[in-house]
């Protein structure tokens, strides 16, 4: 990052240098294939009953729904994926990976730099998703919540660390927070040299807010119903995480925020180990 960033003034944008198509391509293939690997997980996790009762419902074949579900994904992704390329260097956002694709930067450095805050960012999160555990709301038809088992805590470990940790921070982070800074930064802010923190804050907010509504059709496949107890639960949480992360992506970089979230599961499904230890 610049050092700008790390002082707590205005984030300066570095000046965005002239690229190839090719190197371009390179840089979206890299992120691209990074976020395919999350929906490949998220994939693998769907449950296959869900999906056929889904899509009879709907009168369509099972492998074209889901053909379809992932055709979305892979839209998304690569839409997020565009859109983080052209905004978040002009913003003064970063992708430690991407600098070392194109400017040869060593990883080693940064990863060094990003570490402690990113482990610190992953184990609070971590810690926020067991106590929201504890007061989580009871679905509608009062049934109780699945038993937790070690064979379903190793299952789902692929889903949350490579769609929850890498694809959900492009989509979240590197798209949607990068594009509302750089609308930000263009209008709002269009008479300053930099990206200030008000303008970085509303950003996290506001991407932090939408990551949590997005997690809304899980939850009400969980719970039954929205009701204004899931929406708190749901949504409040949710965004509580995604400030979290938004400020690691602003301040350390992509993947500080990938590894603190990808960490905060970690920390849960850990503890849930011990609990049927």
């Amino acid at each position: 990052m610049t050092e700008t960033l790390q002082t707590g003034g205005d984030t300066a944008p570095p000046s965005v240098p002239s690229r190839s198509w090719g190197e371009r391509l390179r840089r979206f293939g890299v992120l691209f294939l990074l976020g395919t690997v999350g929906v490949v997980a998220l994939v693998r996790s769907t449950d296959l009953a869900t999906l056929e009762a889904t899509a009879e419902a709907a009168g369509l074949p099972a492998a074209v729904l889901l053909a379809i579900s992932v055709g979305q994904s892979l839209v998304l992704l690569s839409l997020a994926v565009a859109v983080g390329l052209y905004a978040a260097p002009r913003v003064g956002f970063e992708s430690h990976l991407l600098s070392r694709l194109s400017e040869g930067t060593p990883l080693a450095p940064a990863v060094r730099s990003f570490a402690r805050p990113a482990l610190l960012g992953g184990v609070a999160v971590g810690a926020l998703l067991l106590a929201l555990d504890v007061v989580a709301p009871t679905p509608v038809d009062g049934t109780a919540a699945p038993t937790v088992t070690v064979g379903a805590l190793l299952a789902s470990l692929p889903l949350r660390l490579l769609y929850g940790g890498v694809t959900e921070e492009l989509l979240l982070r590197w798209g949607v927070m990068s594009l509302l800074a750089f609308a930000l930064f263009r209008t709002v802010g269009r008479r300053a040299e930099a990206l200030s923190p008000a303008l970085a804050w509303t950003a996290i907010v506001g991407s932090s807010v939408l990551f949590g509504v997005g997690h809304l059709p899980a939850a009400l496949t969980v719970y039954g119903a929205l009701t204004p107890a899931v929406l708190a639960f749901v949504v409040g949480g949710n965004t509580l995480a995604g400030l979290v992360f938004g400020w690691l992506f602003w301040r350390h970089g992509l993947e500080a925020a990938m590894v603190a979230h990808a960490l905060a599961h970690v920390v849960a499904v850990a503890v849930g180990f011990l609990s049927l230890a």
